[in-house]
Formats: C-alpha cells, structure tokens, sequence
C-alpha cells in the first residue's frame, strides 16, 4: 500500500506519460472526498437519487441540495414515516416541515456531527434555515414538472420561505477592515521566497506561480474558483484602444489599460475586467517561466483549455488560496487570520476590494461596479458593495437637511425698551425685519402669516415716520433668528411667486395675531414675499460673516 505522497506522485507521473501517449490515463483521484451521504427514510432517499440523476443544476448546487433534501429523511424517518414516499405530502406536511425546520438546532437530523465544534446545539441561521427550505422546493417543483408526481400542492405558496425568516435575510458583506486589507497588500506585494511554506522537498509550487496568485486573488476581486479557472492569455494590454505587450516601452505605464478575461462563471458568460497593472505583470512573470501542461477540462464549460494556474500536470487547487496563500499573509502582515465577523476567507476579499471601489474619492456607480463583479444585476452587486459611515456622513452633509428646512431674518432689537422697562409692559421691543416693513408681533416665529404679511396692527411699514426713527435710533441691535420652515413656506422660497398666490390663497381666512383675516384686512394684490437669506454658520471666534452697519452690534442664533 503506497503513502498519500508516494500515491499522489505516482498518479502524476502516469498523468504525464499518457500525454506522451504510452499508456492509459489513471483514475480519477476520490480518496480524498468524504464519503457519500445517506440515512433517512430509504424511499425518500431513492426519490432524492433518482432527483440527483435528473437535475441540471451545477454539481456543487446539486449536491449541497442532495444533502439538504437527506435531511428531511432522516426528519420523516423520525417523525413522519408516512410520508416517506413524496406522493403522500400534502400541505399540512410541507408546514410541518418549515415549523421543524424554525425550530432545528445545529446537529438535527444530519448523519454526523464531526466538526461543528462549539456551535453544535445552537439555532440555526435564517440563512441555513432559507437554504433548507429552497432546496425542498425545488425538488417538489422539478417532480411535479417532469411529472413524477401529481400536483397536489403548489410548492412556490406551500413552501414559502416564511417572513420571520426573509426578514433576517438581506445584503451583509463580509467586509475586510481598511487597515487589516492594507497590511495584507502589503504582504502580497512584498511576498519573498522565504515566505513560502516548505515542505521536505522544498517548495511545492514555483514562486512566481505563488505571487501570481496572490496578487491576482488581493487586485482581481474574483472568486476563487474563477481564479483557478483562468486560462493561459488571460491578461491582455491595451493603449487607446490598440493592444500592445505588457513589456512595451512605447507608451507610459500610466496610459496602459490591463484588461482581464474571466471565463463563464457561476452568474453569467465570459467577460472582460480592468485590472491594476501589478497584477498584470506578475501574471506575465509566470507565464513566462511556466512549463508547457497538458489541457484541462473545464468543470463548468466542459473545453478543453490550458489552463494558467497549472503545474506538473495538475490544476491549482481551488482550496489553495483559503488554505495556503492567506495564512501566509496574514503570518507576514502580522494579522490574526480572523477578526469580528469570521474568518478571512478568498470570498471576502471580493466584498472588500467592491466596497473600497464604491467608497472611493471618485467612486464606481453600482452600475458600473455590477458590470466589474461580472453580476446579471445590480441586486447582486448589492450584497458585495456596503456603503461605509463616512461615505453615508459625506452625503449627509452635502445633502443640507438643516439649512433646507431653516432659514435666517434680521431683527431689530431696541435696547431702550428693555432696559428702561417697557418692554415688560407690553411696549414692542422686538422689530423683525420684512423688508417692505418691521413686525412687532413677539411670538413671530408662530405667525401662520410670517411668509406674506397681511399687514395687520402689528405692521409697520418702512416709509412710515415710525419705521425711520425706529432705523434711527443708535442703541438698537440687529439679530439673526433661525425660523423652521413648513413645507408649503418652503415651497414658496423654492418656487417663486406660484406658490406664494397659493399660499396667499390659504391664508385669506386665516385670523392675523391683531384680529381680523387679511380677506378683511384687504391684501394689496403685489404682496411681497418675506426676504429670507441662507443660513450662515458661526466662526470658531463666534461672529458671524457679513458687513455690519457703524454703531450695531450683530450675532447669530440658531435653533
């Protein structure tokens, strides 16, 4: 009996002889695969075999769907044995069955529970528990429509995910923190050939094969199977439009385009990517050096292809990254390999690198970054791309909900009135200025009237005897009061004299704070508008911006 080593050695060795076409290819290496799933009510797991054989679905969907359906077994072997065979469920089993599902615990109904750790009797996660239910449905749904069974029941109503689920379901990217992300670039374009690890043979893969990876895996924001699927030629240079060599001394590093292919993927046909120059160079660095390999096939096309990531006549694993490449990051960055939210894994890196592209001084708009992920649609994209605070704090800011809903009126305020007393005693002594006129009306800021003065006693007009002793006067302080706006007042302000004949209109029988109603008062027909100016903010010193007439002390308040 050979050691793993020894076998797997040999099994590469008889790989390369038959490409030199002296003998037959091996057989497919599955020592390393767990074994396969069973237990559970033995119709319902013929059923979910014969479903297995039929499916169209991708091998990895088909299978973690086969394991899920496994489980209703060994649920039915335990509490419904009558329902074993899928022609006897009805409605009332399938609610059975999600109630089951609500209330499962990690370990349920699973053939073993090696490997769940400290998280073996905790709730499930809606995510598992959505998952659970999907994959029920969908073999319902695929027996009724090749019509192995009779449609007693509509699957999309009868196996609904339930909204206390749905409600903890929604966009949550894993993202990398900034500082951790930058240490681990850092690591990737520092990478040396001490850092890699060694085995007693030295080390197992090249290292510009290495640094290809990594940086491809930290620039790219692909997933890692697309990355182990890339195929030789992947990485191409383009300047205005031409394509050139990565090489070329003709034109500025600066105005060169690298452009990525991506094979079809788990969402969509091949396309093409822009990429940062680094990692365009140090996949040309391994193409260069790389041995001539045998033709793989593609496990999701089915061609046969020469496929980059390949050395000694096998593919890269797609485990490699999560397993190899980021533990040696992190060792070298000096990061731990998890943080807050879980491990630091090959997928996160595409939540990171679309959330910094998002968040960026100039960023990508989610169309643009939906077309980068290489997604159907921008619903997908929103599950990679999370806004962050500062960004959200930015918008806010510049979207000015404050200085839109208040603005800023001038008002006199005679200090003679208040020191002498009579301001106590009813005598005005606060003037606010409308423009066409003052108003002395104390509780102005409440007057429904404030926008288009009906002129009521408390009116004064500006080229009245009154008002110009009242400008006179060298003790008098002019004020900024803040005034919250309503919507209609607002409207006004924004759209002119439209909306002032309209808001006129409203106010007609609307009682002034003197009385009488501007209908019985008697609006001049060229009503003005109360001049308002925009809010100013205090300087760090407390004054306010502004020219200040000689004598008058100005401030500003705000609400």
């Amino acid at each position: 009996m050979l050691a793993g080593s020894q076998h797997y050695t040999l099994h590469a060795t008889q790989r390369a002889v038959a490409e030199l076409g002296f003998c037959d290819p091996p057989q497919p290496i599955t020592g390393r695969h767990s074994a396969r799933a069973t237990g559970g009510a033995k119709t319902w797991e013929q059923w979910v075999d014969r479903w297995h054989t039929t499916s169209t679905l991708t091998p990895g969907v088909r299978g973690g769907m086969r394991s899920a359906l496994l489980r209703v077994g060994r649920w039915i072997a335990a509490e419904k044995p009558d329902t074993a065979d899928p022609t006897y469920w009805t409605r009332q089993t399938c609610a059975t069955w999600i109630a089951a599902v609500d209330r499962m615990r990690v370990g349920d109904c699973v053939q073993r529970t090696a490997g769940l750790g400290d998280r073996l009797g905790k709730p499930l996660e809606a995510a598992t528990k959505a998952g659970q239910i999907t994959a029920l449905r969908t073999f319902f749904r695929d027996c009724q429509e090749w019509e192995w069974l009779p449609r007693s029941f509509d699957p999309l109503r009868a196996l609904a995910i339930p909204r206390s689920i749905t409600a903890l379901l929604g966009p949550d990217p894993r993202v990398i923190a900034d500082e951790v992300w930058a240490k681990l670039l850092w690591a990737g374009l520092n990478l040396e050939a001490a850092d890699l690890p060694q085995s007693q043979a030295g080390q197992f893969y090249p290292f510009e094969l290495v640094r290809a990876v990594t940086l491809t895996w930290l620039f790219s924001g692909q997933r890692s199977n697309e990355i182990a699927r890339l195929r030789v030629g992947c990485i191409r240079w383009q300047h205005d439009g031409t394509p050139i060599t990565g090489d070329s001394q003709q034109v500025l590093a600066r105005d060169t385009v690298c452009l990525l292919d991506v094979p079809p993927h788990k969402t969509g046909t091949a396309f093409t990517k822009p990429v940062d120059p680094i990692l365009g160079q140090a996949v040309d660095a391994w193409q260069a050096v790389r041995p001539d390999q045998p033709k793989f096939t593609d496990r999701r096309t089915g061609e046969r292809v020469d496929l980059l990531f390949a050395i000694r006549a096998r593919r890269v694993s797609t485990h490699y990254i999560n397993n190899t490449i980021i533990p040696m990051l992190c060792r070298k960055a000096g990061v731990p390999d998890a943080d807050i939210r879980g491990n630091i894994t090959s997928h996160r890196a595409r939540s990171t690198i679309a959330s910094q592209l998002y968040n960026a001084k100039e960023p990508m708009t989610l169309f643009e970054l939906q077309a980068w992920l290489g997604h159907r649609s921008p619903q997908s994209t929103q599950y990679y791309a999370k806004i962050t605070p500062n960004t959200l704090s930015k918008a806010y800011s510049e979207a000015g909900y404050f200085e839109r809903n208040v603005r800023t009126i001038e008002v006199l305020v005679d200090r003679d009135a208040v020191a002498s007393g009579t301001a106590a005693a009813g005598e005005p002594w606060q003037h606010y200025d409308l423009g066409h006129g003052y108003c002395t009306y104390t509780f102005f800021e409440q007057c429904q009237h404030r926008m288009a003065c009906a002129k009521c006693d408390f009116y004064t007009p500006k080229d009245s005897t009154k008002s110009q002793i009242l400008e006179a006067k060298g003790n008098l302080q002019r004020m900024l009061v803040t005034i919250p706006l309503t919507d209609d007042e607002r409207q006004a302000v924004d759209d002119g004299q439209t909306a002032l004949d309209k808001l006129l209109a409203r106010l007609a029988d609307v009682p002034t704070p003197a009385g009488p109603t501007p209908r019985q008062i008697g609006i001049p027909p060229n009503a003005a508008l109360l001049p308002l100016v925009e809010v100013r903010r205090s300087t760090p010193s407390g004054s306010a911006k502004g020219p200040t007439a000689p004598g008058v002390h100005r401030r500003k308040e705000e609400s």
